[in-house]
């Protein structure tokens, strides 16, 4: 239970990490400095007389036994710094959360590879995390990103498909946001872990979200940056990684685009170019291993539907029975198996991309 008291102190108003080593190295555990008394808190020292009301009025409120009960309901387990389960990687960055809160399973590698970019992602981006996200995790590296919109939900979604992800929060774990998410956030628990510093019912804040990215580099070895605008949160996450002394990775776009200014001022100040998943994996010494899947193999038909569509510009249904003279029944059912095998990507509108992936023959 004392790693659930460490919980409820952190819940205090007013104190944070500083106080809780405080706390704990002056009574023993966090199970005393919990049930300590008013004068025994004053002689810790350092506290001000409305932390000690907020302490005592909080504990007035919460039965530890309770809450630890309530998130083993809900799935929700929490890791200390000191104890073993904890990362390793983030163990080492500046000022760690004392606690991790988390939905799933810890990563136990450091094989841990960051993507993150633009909440307004394009179709480029997005197509782009997902075919990265996927290839890393087809290589055995788990895949950190944000939970957000656009590119870390490709991220995630990518990376599912082949391996392992983790969606580090900027609210409570049994907080779903963005709502549309609910059901990734689900998946994601299966193998992986939706995770956050911030205990249990901390609703999304914006101030909350820079911290976050601290994690997400934190908990990787690198951090891939998929598309970035001149002052994108993902700039904040690169800043982390170099601060932290961990790689930083650029993937290129289009010089009209303002998603890729960030991107490209990254690559100009040092961060490796990346075009695809060797360039990252040669920085870390490890060789590629290739899978020949019989998905790969295409018919006729199915080749002449996928040499028309493009990797960052849809087109419909329509479109490709005039560009391959196939009747629309055909197209459709054609672009249905390819969907399903992880060769083509819907888009709005009954649209279609071709899923960002080698190797087709």
């Amino acid at each position: 239970m004392e790693k659930y008291y460490l919980a409820a102190l952190q819940m205090v108003g007013g104190i944070g990490s500083v106080s809780i080593h405080k706390l704990t190295d002056f009574f023993g555990s966090a199970e005393q400095a919990w049930q300590a008394s008013r004068n025994d808190l004053s002689l810790c020292g350092g506290f001000h007389e409305k932390v000690c009301n907020n302490l005592i009025k909080h504990r007035e409120k919460i039965d530890v036994h309770k809450l630890a009960a309530d998130w083993d309901k809900k799935g929700i387990k929490i890791c200390t710094l000191n104890e073993k389960e904890y990362p390793s990687l983030l163990r080492n960055i500046y000022n760690p959360p004392i606690i991790l809160y988390y939905r799933g399973i810890l990563p136990d590698s450091e094989r841990l590879l960051a993507i993150v970019g633009a909440r307004r992602a394009s179709v480029y981006g997005k197509n782009t995390a997902r075919m990265f996200a996927a290839e890393l995790a087809d290589q055995g590296f788990g895949v950190v990103s944000g939970g957000a919109r656009g590119i870390d939900t490709a991220a995630h979604q990518g990376a599912i498909t082949k391996g392992k992800t983790i969606a580090v929060m900027g609210c409570g774990v049994d907080i779903v946001y963005p709502q549309e998410n609910r059901k990734l956030f689900d998946t994601i628990t299966e193998s992986g872990a939706v995770l956050s510093e911030y205990p249990p019912g901390t609703p999304a804040h914006p101030a909350f979200f820079p911290a976050r990215n601290r994690l997400i580099s934190g908990l990787s070895l690198g951090t891939l940056i998929v598309e970035a605008a001149e002052k994108s949160g993902a700039l904040i996450t690169a800043d982390f990684a170099l601060e932290q002394n961990r790689d930083v990775f650029a993937i290129p776009g289009s010089i009209f685009s303002e998603l890729s200014k960030g991107s490209h001022q990254l690559i100009k100040q040092g961060a490796k170019l990346v075009q695809n998943v060797n360039d990252i994996l040669e920085e870390y010494g490890f060789s590629p291993h290739e899978h020949q899947s019989e998905d790969n193999r295409l018919t006729n038909d199915e080749t002449a539907v996928y040499s028309v569509l493009t990797h960052d510009s849809p087109i419909s249904i329509d479109e490709i029975v005039m560009k391959t003279n196939l009747t629309s029944s055909i197209v459709t059912y054609i672009l249905l198996q390819l969907e399903l095998r992880g060769l083509v990507a819907g888009q709005s509108g009954q649209r279609y991309v071709r899923a960002a992936r080698e190797g087709i023959r």
